[in-house]
């Protein structure tokens, strides 16, 4: 994952050299519906979560951009146990760092795909009772991922996405494979106004 990490940050670096255009920040937020697949005796189901952070949105040229992400994710899922009847929420919290390639139409949308690697902050199981315990242990630090989305912004600077992001690696420390899938509707603010005077 070390290598994953730094493959991207120089992939980060060599689009913002060769840009055209200085980059463009924005503040974005909103919903995760995030859903761990366990290979064990568990049946999973979604969970609902938030994201935050800021973006980084690059010109390479007139309709291609390159858009680096730093957010906050609130994800896990919901299990309910096979030998048991209860349901137990996993809260896993990351720092995921995306890198989208983005092209632009020039009617506001964006269609967009790429890489994330993600950093594990917390992780914790939270019972029927509104228990919880420290579940760190059983997942790994990191987790990659590949993304797909599609955006819009208006001329005002507002915009609106929605991406999926596919797990790509395991999760988990235990013996079964889990990946962590998660999809996100995304709330954005460009904060540079020539920017927003410009173009979309």
């Amino acid at each position: 994952m070390k290598k994953i990490s730094l493959f991207l940050m120089g992939i980060v670096s060599a689009f913002t050299l060769s840009a055209q255009t200085k980059p463009h920040l924005a503040v974005k937020g909103g919903l995760n519906i995030a859903s761990l697949n366990l290979e064990n005796n568990e049946n999973t189901d979604s969970k609902l979560g938030v994201h935050l952070g800021l973006t980084a949105h690059v010109h390479l040229a007139r309709q291609w951009a390159v858009q680096p992400e730093l957010l906050y994710s609130q994800e896990g899922g919901t299990l309910t146990r096979i030998n048991g009847n209860n349901k137990v929420k996993v809260k896993n919290d990351y720092i995921n760092v995306p890198l989208m390639l983005q092209y632009m139409f020039d009617n506001g949308f964006r269609i967009e795909a790429g890489p994330q690697i993600g950093f594990l902050v917390s992780s914790k199981l939270k019972d029927q009772n509104g228990e919880e315990e420290n579940s760190k242990d059983d997942f790994k630090t990191t987790n990659a991922s590949l993304g797909f989305g599609l955006n819009y912004l208006s001329y005002s600077g507002l915009g609106v996405g929605g991406r999926y992001n596919l797990g790509l690696s395991d999760v988990t420390t235990g013996p079964g494979k889990g990946t962590q899938n998660n999809f996100q509707i995304s709330l954005f603010y460009m904060l540079d106004p020539s920017h927003k005077a410009k173009s979309r």
